[in-house]
């Protein structure tokens, strides 16, 4: 069949093979009909509450497999999913709600809490209808409740209308926001299908592949987990949210669920590589590793490929606004020092990377420049954000392939003498840490509605080790608020921003740093922050 929509996968594997595993979570194990059918029992359920073609379904659900049949029946009903994360502030992901109004909002028992507090900031005349991903009938007030999980044993299956457009929105994935307020990126059905055709391709994934499942739904490189697993017919194993990132745990994980595939964040290899969890030559059924969305330590990189020489390493680059990837390499050798420059590579198939001066004009190699990328993986922009869509998706003359914007992705970068592309940092005040892209304003935002703080400034600091950037937060206060509880600040600042973002180290000063034009010199914070013995959190 035709794949025109990413749920297309399934239906395929469920004709092809469908008592094959498709999903796998500690006991629980589904195969492609069973994605197929429940999918299609609650596609029904959502399209008689009312959802239709256009319309935007939010997923306060934890990471397990039910939520990924709620991405394929939204899908189905030609809607939009935005998968949140429930361990966020309710104030912030009330933002993400009120922004995307959504028809519904599928929950469950583990975003009862969070749903009921939720309430208090969304608009009384804009309440969105809640469908119970549980049996039996929620304790909430406020929400008009319109199905649950019982309704899917006895719905009547209907047929849909078919929706065959692959410039479709597919999902709404939120990113951090300089203001306070998450910005939402449209991806469409057609960039995932894109990217995932090629990557696949690439690898050489096939039924026969088990691929790991590490990144929480909301994040961008669970997409290729899921439908990279789907495209090939493979087994997506999802690794339970309880392990978080405790290297033997993720070890054991890897190698007792004989992954051939892994797919994360660098910070979570190198945390592994600090703590030494990896024996020699173990994960044999491993055969390519993957990483992406910040910089992986040359160090802890050749602490893996010593421990597993039977496997592959390749780095992708790309930010959420280019669809999961837009560039690799898959490194030859074991880099010989730790100082030796891993490449962001070399773009992936119908995609570009221009690296350009101030005036859109193409730097000469070896210079370092702004990295613009270009091509199929460009997304849709920002949900209703056109201003802020304009910023970064730029209007260039269309070339031959008929593309006519670049995404100004705000990384530096240069071209080297083997004709691959680095990776040479950001040129503002946005940071990568576990993956998690971080608007350090977002964070000045937030702390600067606690009492007491009169100034602020929040900055990235390279951490001891081998692991990625960290973020800093320097306060001044106000004269009745000295000495500070700054473990309180952080519980403080937790109502505000998601816990990726909370600062690793705090530091009070009496004031702050100031260069020559009286701005904050945050070159000098930096410096300070990371000499700064930390505040223990435990």
């Amino acid at each position: 069949m035709s794949i025109s929509k990413l749920h297309h996968f399934v239906n395929r594997q469920a004709t092809l093979r469908p008592d094959s595993t498709a999903v796998v979570m500690r006991s629980e194990h589904l195969t492609y009909r069973d994605l197929e059918v429940q999918s299609d029992k609650l596609a029904t359920l959502l399209s008689k509450a009312g959802c239709k073609h256009g319309d935007r379904v939010a997923l306060l659900l934890p990471k397990e497999p039910q939520t990924l049949i709620c991405m394929l029946a939204v899908m189905k009903c030609g809607a939009a999913y935005v998968p949140l994360d429930i361990t966020n502030p309710a104030e912030r992901v009330s933002k993400m709600i009120s922004r995307s109004e959504p028809r519904i909002i599928l929950a469950h028992s583990k975003s009862e809490k969070l749903l009921q507090n939720i309430l208090n900031y969304l608009p009384a005349t804009n309440i969105p209808l809640v469908g119970w991903m549980e049996e039996g009938q929620p304790n909430l007030s406020g929400f008009t409740v319109a199905f649950n999980r019982d309704d899917m044993q006895t719905v009547n299956l209907v047929d849909y209308e078919p929706d065959t457009n692959p410039d479709a929105t597919a999902h709404i994935l939120f990113t951090s926001g300089s203001t306070g307020i998450p910005k939402g990126v449209m991806v469409t059905h057609s960039n995932v299908i894109t990217f995932v055709k090629w990557a696949t391709a690439y690898f050489g994934m096939n039924a026969y592949d088990r691929v790991s499942g590490h990144a929480p739904l909301h994040f961008d490189l669970s997409t290729f987990d899921i439908y990279g697993a789907f495209a090939s017919g493979a087994q997506l194993h999802m690794a339970p949210p309880d392990i978080g990132i405790i290297p033997n745990q993720i070890a054991a994980f890897m190698e007792h669920s004989e992954l051939t595939q892994w797919f994360s964040v660098p910070s979570l290899l190198s945390y592994m590589a600090r703590f030494d969890a990896v024996h020699h030559n173990a994960m044999p059924h491993m055969t390519r590793l993957l990483w992406c969305g910040e910089v992986f330590p040359t160090s802890a990189l050749r602490y893996w490929m010593e421990r597993l020489p039977h496997v592959e390493f390749t780095n992708l680059y790309g930010p959420t606004e280019t669809t999961i990837a837009s560039s690799y390499h898959t490194v030859p050798a074991i880099p010989k020092t730790d100082d030796e420059e891993v490449p962001i590579g070399q773009p992936c198939a119908g995609e570009d990377l221009l690296i350009l001066n101030d005036r859109l004009k193409p730097v000469p190699d070896g210079e370092i420049g702004d990295l613009y990328i270009k091509g199929v993986g460009l997304t849709k922009g920002y949900w209703r954000d056109q201003e802020k869509t304009d910023e970064v998706f730029r209007k260039v003359r269309e070339d031959r392939n008929g593309h006519s914007l670049i995404y100004k992705t705000g990384d530096l970068a240069r071209k080297g003498s083997d004709g691959l592309v680095y990776y040479h940092g950001r040129e503002d005040y946005q940071v990568k840490t576990r993956g998690y892209r971080v608007e350090l304003g977002e964070v000045e935002n937030g702390l600067l509605r606690i009492p007491g703080i009169k100034e602020c400034a929040v900055v990235p600091y390279q951490s001891n080790g081998m692991d990625a950037k960290a973020i800093g937060a320097i306060l001044v206060m106000h004269e009745d608020y000295q000495n500070p509880d700054l473990i309180k600040m952080r519980k403080d600042l937790s109502e505000f921003v998601p816990s990726y973002a909370l600062p690793a180290k705090w530091l009070e000063l009496n004031e702050m740093p100031r260069n020559a034009n009286g701005k904050i010199d945050r070159k000098s914070l930096i410096m300070q922050i990371e000499n700064h013995v930390p505040v223990s959190h435990s």
